[in-house]
C-alpha cells in the first residue's frame, strides 16, 4: 500500500478542504501512478474534486462516517477495518491513498512506501500528512530540484524500515 501527497516543508498539505498548490508535474505523477489502480480518500477529498465526482478510471473507496452516504462510481466504507478488509479484494502494490490528513494517518501503519512531492516552502494550512522521517520512514529516492515559477520541490519516494 502506497501513501501518495505533496507536502510543504511543514508536511502540510491542505487548506480549507483545497490542496496548498497545483504543480502541473505533481499532478501528472499523481494520475500516472493512480491510474488505473485503486484509491482510498477520505468523504472531504472526494467532495473536494470538480464535481464532487470519483476519479475516472480507477477503483474509488471512500471512507466516511455516515452511514446514509453514497457515491454513484465508488465503493463507500465506514471505518479503516472495512477498507481493510475490501482491499483484501486486490494487490496491495496497486493501493493507493490519497487523503486528507485523517485517512493518511489512519492508513500510515498499513502502507510500507510513500510517494511524496516535497515543496520548498511554508504554506498557511490546517491539514497535515504524518511527518514520516520522525516516524521510522528513510527517504530512498530524491529527484533533483525542479521549479515551478517561484516554487521549488522534488519527487520523493519513502520507504518504511522494517
Amino acid at each position: 500500500m502506497k501513501l501518495i501527497a505533496a507536502v510543504d516543508k511543514n508536511w502540510a498539505i491542505g487548506n480549507n478542504n483545497k490542496l496548498l498548490i497545483s504543480i502541473p508535474d505533481d499532478m501528472k505523477l499523481f494520475r500516472e501512478s493512480t491510474m488505473g489502480n485503486v484509491v482510498v480518500m477520505g468523504r472531504k477529498t472526494l467532495e473536494s474534486f470538480p464535481n464532487k465526482k470519483p476519479l475516472k478510471d480507477r477503483i474509488n473507496i471512500v471512507i466516511t462516517r455516515d452511514l446514509n452516504y453514497s457515491v454513484e462510481g465508488a465503493i463507500v466504507c465506514h471505518s479503516v477495518e472495512e477498507v481493510l478488509e475490501e482491499l483484501k479484494k486486490y494487490d496491495t502494490d496497486n493501493v493507493f491513498i490519497i487523503g486528507g490528513g485523517s485517512i493518511y494517518e489512519a492508513f500510515e501503519p498499513y502502507a510500507d512506501t510513500a510517494l511524496i512531492t516535497k515543496i520548498d516552502y511554508e504554506y498557511e494550512a490546517d491539514t497535515y500528512f504524518p511527518a514520516l522521517p520522525k516516524m521510522g520512514w528513510e527517504l530512498v529516492e530524491e529527484s533533483e530540484e525542479q521549479t515551478y515559477f517561484d516554487v521549488i520541490y522534488s519527487f520523493n519516494v519513502y520507504k518504511k524500515v522494517k
